[in-house]
């Protein structure tokens, strides 16, 4: 299956899930043990110190271990963790003249959940670590205090803690070497080796698959890929390995950049990582560091090619279209449980308690009508994804978060009705006050376009199950893709179909009160968590300038919130209608409107590079500037980039140099002193000539007062 179209969709939301669950349980976090020795019970595992010796000759090392002993289907993480989690650190407080070094990580396994893949440990691991003793060290007991952190995760993330400790007894040497035993014997065994001197291994990247080739004495048939790096391969994709006469090669699934563009994240120069050959205890494993050449990837032999659906992940193989058909449509009423679909359930659920039994007729109509909002909405998604494949291109679900726009106006809907659900003011008042035969069309559209907001708070919200039949749904002729998102959208609107079609069943539901207020209150957190998520994935699609995007963004919601003031402060009036749409209106433009292109490069400010500035001989300007200044942001936006002044700075020929003073620097202190200044915005042009007398300008820039200094101090000391 190939996994490319929806992996960016797939990594947001797992990341977005991890941070969840780890924000959740950070509260309950309880560090356990108190610096002496283990084992100490966690949840969901049990960590401690080991050793391979309890004591240690003067000038010499010995080899301790972290060993956690986790429950049944948890895992903890190697260095790059794959599609989340982070991996298990240690903080040591050791006495003078004990020295420990990193922890070493024995190679991990491919960890499957759902459609994503993590790089991990289940039921024990040991991760050796190398204590030094000082020479100068005097015979007697020594204690190891370190306090350990980790992510244990199964189907939920939690961060854990420990406070353990070791003691060690410092012994006059020679000592012989202690057995390699044990838990952490086995882990130092498996420790990844370098290549052998008489294998080669080669890194071809053809834009969209990477290849490495293992060339030596024997044949190989099973091998597998873990990169330091992230975003190096698409890692929940399959490793499909071709053995061959003299080795093996393996070839990758390449993973996308997260930018607007949807382009591949350029490969590292040098590929770092872990090849590991055969299988289980057996299997050798070699860390290397190889250049990647960029050409063609070798095609698959047709032996290969026969021999492919052995290396196919379990559970993608055997999909067939009525297991798509059934797994989609769980998926989609699965789908109403998550935290961007649940609200909007819920206020339809609101207009039924509050209608009760009356209308029946009405009630099977909305539902019949919010289904149909719902199935327009999917279909009118895949012929969109029919024609674009048609043209070449390759998209998946969730594609339309590729867009900064989509993102951007999902990030404000969220918000604007969390703002709603919270109190500020009751959503359609003002339009429902309009009168009762256009209330009563609202109604009926109103069930249609709620079906479609369903849709579009989906977006961010793949549930399970619908990886696996959506990707086989993406791959298939136009009417199997067209089934599967039907049934998919059918699943989403089943649970208030099937209640508007039994208006007696609201008769289980709670009666109206005060309760409904508070729940849908309630119902506000998870929208604001998803608007603060999407403004994460905003800021994402701008690499250069993600952060001002992402303000811009903030901007929009601070509009938004002036909006509905305005709608909560006079309900139903047309006034506060109208004030409330244009300031929507200005919302939208504020994060849809394209970044001016800075055409003027900003070198960073040193000692050195003013120096080296000042040696051309040309005028040089320092922008001494930090984030957190306010007047810095509206001089820079105001006047410097303005397109006058950057005409003229380019006609000068002047020297651009930025002194960041957002975290302190001494350097930049000193040299702010020296022109007078002690905070920022400072700007200074220096003339040319070396031995030039600085020119400082105002704190509050105009486009004529700099305009000025750049023409007056443009010309060399002895021309003036």
């Amino acid at each position: 299956m190939n996994t490319r179209p929806y992996r960016l969709l797939q990594s947001l939301l797992l990341a977005f899930a991890c941070m969840f669950f780890a924000v959740s349980a950070t509260a309950q976090i309880q560090e356990v043990g108190d610096g002496t020795a283990g084992p100490f019970k966690a949840e969901h595992l049990t960590a401690e110190l080991v050793t391979l010796s309890p004591q240690v000759a003067a000038g010499d090392h010995v080899t301790i271990g972290l060993l956690l002993t986790l429950e049944e289907k948890w895992h903890v993480y190697w260095v790059n963790a794959g599609d989340s989690g982070e991996p298990p650190s240690v903080k040591w407080t050791l006495p003078k003249g004990i020295t420990a070094g990193p922890m070493q990580f024995p190679p991990p396994q491919r960890l499957p959940l759902g459609p994503f893949m993590d790089y991990g440990y289940e039921d024990q691991v040991a991760f050796p670590i190398q204590i030094d003793a000082a020479q100068t060290l005097k015979p007697g007991k020594v204690h190891l205090d370190a306090h350990v952190n980790w992510i244990v995760c199964s189907d939920r993330c939690i961060p854990g803690k420990a406070h353990l400790g070791l003691d060690l007894n410092i012994v006059k040497g020679p000592l012989p070497a202690p057995p390699v035993v044990g838990a952490l014997g086995q882990a130092i065994g498996w420790l990844p080796k370098p290549l052998p001197a008489d294998e080669k291994l080669m890194a071809v990247y053809d834009g969209k698959m990477l290849a490495l080739t293992l060339t030596g004495d024997d044949r190989e048939t099973d091998a597998e890929f873990y990169p330091f790096d992230k975003e190096v391969i698409a890692n929940a994709a399959d490793q499909i390995v071709e053995p061959l006469d003299d080795g093996v090669r393996l070839r990758l699934e390449r993973a996308e950049d997260l930018d607007h563009a949807g382009q591949y994240a350029p490969l590292p120069a040098m590929l770092h990582g872990l090849l590991k050959i055969g299988k289980g205890d057996d299997a050798d494993t070699y860390e290397f560091t190889i250049p990647v050449a960029k050409g063609a990837v070798p095609p698959l032999s047709l032996a290969s090619k026969k021999a492919l659906p052995a290396n196919v992940k379990p559970g993608t193989a055997d999909i067939t279209v009525f297991s798509a058909l059934a797994l989609a449509f769980l998926g989609g009423i699965i789908l109403n449980l998550m935290p961007c679909v649940f609200p909007v359930l819920f206020l339809k659920g609101l207009a039924l308690v509050n209608t009760g039994s009356q209308d029946r007729r009405h009630q099977r109509l909305s539902g019949l009508i919010y289904t149909l909002g719902i199935l327009v909405s999917f279909w009118i998604i895949v012929g969109t994804l029919l024609a674009l494949r048609q043209g070449g291109q390759q998209l998946g679900w969730g594609f339309q978060l590729q867009s900064p726009g989509f993102v951007a106006i999902l990030a404000m809907l969220m918000f604007f009705l969390a703002l709603s659900l919270a109190g500020q003011f009751e959503l359609g008042l003002s339009l429902t006050s309009a009168g009762n035969n256009l209330a009563n069309k609202q109604g009926h559209s109103g069930s249609f376009f709620t079906g479609m907001l369903a849709v579009v708070a989906a977006t961010p919200c793949m549930g399970p199950l619908m990886g696996a039949a959506v990707g086989f749904a993406l791959a298939q002729p136009a009417w199997v893709t067209f089934a599967v998102f039907t049934a998919l959208a059918l699943g989403l609107a089943l649970p208030y179909l099937i209640l508007s079609m039994n208006p007696q069943w609201t008769s289980i539901l709670p009666k109206p009160g005060a309760w409904m207020e508070t729940l849908k209150q309630l119902t506000a957190v998870p929208l604001f968590a998803t608007a603060i998520w999407l403004t994460w994935v905003y800021g994402k699609l701008y690499a250069a300038d993600g952060v001002d995007r992402s303000a811009m963004l903030l901007t929009a919601f601070l509009v938004l919130a002036i909006a509905g003031w305005a709608l909560g402060k006079w309900p139903a009036k047309w006034g506060s209608a109208i004030a409330a749409i244009i300031l929507i209106v200005l919302a939208i433009i504020l994060p849809l409107r394209k970044p001016k292109v800075d055409t003027l490069t900003w070198k960073p400010w040193t000692p050195d590079s003013l120096a080296a500035a000042r040696a051309t001989g040309h005028p040089v300007f320092v922008d001494y500037t930090a984030a957190w200044c306010l007047s810095c942001q509206v001089n820079e936006r105001a006047v410097l980039r303005s397109d006058d002044i950057i005409k003229q700075l380019g006609d000068q020929h002047v020297e651009l140099l930025k002194a960041d003073w957002t975290n302190y620097d001494s350097a930049i202190t000193q040299s702010l002193s020296s022109v007078g200044r002690s905070g920022v915005p400072t700007y200074v042009i220096y003339p040319p000539g070396e031995k030039s007398n600085p020119d400082v300008l105002p704190e509050l820039l105009t486009k004529d007062i700099v305009s000025k200094a750049i023409e007056r101090d443009s010309k060399a000391p002895d021309a003036k």
